[in-house]
């Protein structure tokens, strides 16, 4: 067995071309590919939508023998087996999904040397059987993708896992490159150490994702808020966020209602449900999922638009890990998150169920981190890329902190009318009670503990319920107010409050931002392209990826298109050019869409 001997013929810069219709490497791709090439194990750091794949998949062509993928999700498996069938590459997965003669069919083929790569699930990889059978086998590569499950530092941590440096002993002449989007400093050395990589290569890609713009809404009535946002985003495909399942079931109804087409995805529905949920999303017959963070790594659309959190998540990995689901094509995206200052406390108590210390300690400060970055005023994508220890001076010019700074006003006399109603009150009420006392609210509580009475109720009418309701959550922020969650989060004075309400010094509060401002993006306006003939192109793709029963972006991109609705190419060479085609699609797809695009100029 020669792990090393490369099929002469084919370089990476030809693979690239040939196969995935691409010319030129991301940063860090070709020296991932040159370490496999020359035996050695790596360790690769690229976000989502970084081209991870490419580093595996191009020496898997090369090297003599087959590559054996280690992936996590048997939906992830699909679409990406999927995608290398469609560019003609030989490629399988043997998961519980696949019939036992259809298992049996593939090893032949195996064992023949008629397949390049085969994605297998960490559960079945170490099984004997299976063992017996890699024993017997040429093997070029071990791929482990989403490696940060091997970690018990790692978001996303997966026992399964933990046993695949048991390759690495049966194997240990076969090289192993380590895949993943998310892992801190901590993460990237329990990889190294829990997959027994010798002396490995190591790259850590830019974290930055540009084209994915951030922004953090303070929630007053949330669903209105993303039923607002929904509206300005027809048509295009996206993932809704929530903490629960309940809620997620909740949201889906409404927006189903609403003349959205969403469906739920979540734990609690069986297999078939979230496999068809799934599905439907890949092949655009379903436009928005509202889910769980079960709805995680199997994502592999790369025209995801926009990714909405509901809920602040648990860490900056995982937020970071989901919103990198938008915008893998490299097309602008959104990332937006609906936040109240309340939710941190509530997150909070979860951690108290963890029984390992050290792990609560760790899951506790990167909430915290987490809390800090949903708090700030300074530019999120600094804050971000700063956490994943890659330092950025200047402010991006993509998030809201950057596009719509925050003001500032002096705030003494509106914070005294909101100090003044809680003393007045006896501080025994919550947020909600106290905005219903500023603005004067004429309601059965406040009649009962007759507070209409009170000198302060009313004195608030003038401004809306958001606008106190930020105030109010400022003023906690400041430490002038504070919740106790032993009596129903009802608000206190705290003994900073007193210099305010006496006016011994100027208070100055953010100004509340009470309905964000989206601006629209033309996302692939960077092409100049013909829409109406864009369209048409989407049309027909979709048509030809129902023919052959897969999700429309393994046929082509909506990159891809675009490019061909600016360029019009009619003939091979010029068709070869997009980014994108590569022969085996030339081949399969040109001929259809060439006729298409002759078609629409004669009709010009």
């Amino acid at each position: 067995m020669d792990t090393l001997a490369t099929q002469q013929s084919l370089t990476p810069q030809s693979v690239l071309k040939e196969f995935f219709g691409y010319t030129t490497f991301r940063a860090g791709q070709q020296d991932a590919i040159e370490a496999c090439l020359a035996g050695r194990d790596s360790l690769v750091l690229l976000p989502t939508g970084g081209g991870k794949s490419l580093c595996y998949q191009v020496p898997a062509l090369m090297l003599q023998g087959v590559t054996i993928v280690v992936s996590p999700l048997i939906s992830l498996m699909q679409d990406q087996v999927a995608q290398l069938q469609a560019q003609g590459i030989a490629a399988e997965f043997v998961n519980n999904s696949v019939e036992w003669q259809q298992q049996q069919h593939i090893y032949q083929r195996l064992h023949n040397g008629e397949i390049k790569m085969l994605y297998v699930a960490p559960e079945k990889v170490l099984q004997r059987e299976f063992i017996d059978r890699l024993r017997n086998l040429s093997l070029s590569l071990f791929a482990i993708d989403e490696a940060h499950c091997v970690s018990h530092w790692g978001h996303d941590f997966r026992p399964h896992y933990c046993r695949l440096s048991e390759l690495k002993q049966l194997f240990p002449h076969v090289p192993t490159i380590a895949l993943t989007a998310t892992a801190d400093m901590a993460t990237r050395n329990d990889i190294i150490s829990q997959l027994n990589l010798n002396d490995p290569f190591v790259h850590t890609g830019s974290f930055d994702r540009p084209n994915i713009r951030y922004t953090i809404e303070e929630k007053f009535k949330p669903l209105s808020q993303l039923m607002r946002y929904l509206k300005t985003q027809k048509g295009q495909s996206g993932i809704i966020y929530c903490s629960s399942r309940r809620r997620v079931d909740e949201i889906a109804e409404k927006l189903s209602e609403g003349g959205f087409n969403a469906a739920a995805y979540h734990a609690g529905m069986d297999n078939e449900q979230r496999q068809f949920v799934q599905n439907a999303f890949a092949r655009d017959d379903v436009q928005i999922v509202v889910a769980t963070v079960a709805f995680g790594m199997g994502i592999n659309k790369p025209n995801v638009r926009f990714v909405l959190h509901y809920d602040i998540p648990k860490s900056i990995e995982s937020y970071y890990q989901e919103t990198g689901r938008a915008g893998r094509d490299g097309l602008a995206a959104e990332a937006i998150m609906y936040f109240d200052p309340a939710d941190i406390g509530r997150v909070r108590r979860f951690f108290e169920d963890i029984t390992d210390e050290q792990r609560r300690k760790v899951e506790q400060q990167r909430f915290n981190a987490m809390a800090n970055f949903a708090e700030a005023q300074t530019c999120r994508r600094q804050i971000l890329l700063n956490y994943f220890s890659e330092y950025q001076r200047e402010p991006c010019g993509n998030c809201d902190i950057c596009l719509n700074p925050p003001k500032h006003f002096d705030a003494t006399i509106v914070a005294q009318k909101a100090l003044s109603c809680v003393y007045r009150a006896e501080q025994r009420f919550g947020l909600g009670y106290i905005v219903d006392l500023l603005r004067g609210a004429n309601t059965a509580r406040i009649r009962d503990n007759q507070h209409h009475n009170l000198s302060t109720y009313g004195i608030g009418k003038d401004q809306s319920n958001e606008y106190w309701l930020s105030v109010l959550r400022q003023l906690i922020h400041h430490g002038l107010l504070a919740q106790d969650i032993t009596q129903g989060a009802t608000l206190k004075l705290t003994e900073a409050a007193r210099a305010v309400l006496k006016g011994e010094y100027t208070l100055n509060l953010a100004e509340p931002r009470l309905q964000a401002s989206h601006v629209y993006q033309d996302k692939l306006a960077q092409f100049n392209y013909d829409r109406k003939l864009f369209a048409k192109l989407r049309s027909l793709r979709k048509e030809l990826a129902d023919q052959d029963d897969v999700p429309p972006y393994v046929v082509f991109n909506d990159k891809t298109l675009a490019e061909m609705a600016q360029q019009m190419p009619t003939e091979d060479s010029a068709f070869l050019k997009v980014s994108g085609v590569g022969f085996t699609k030339l081949t399969k797809y040109g001929a259809p869409f060439m006729q298409l695009i002759r078609n629409y100029l004669a009709a010009e």
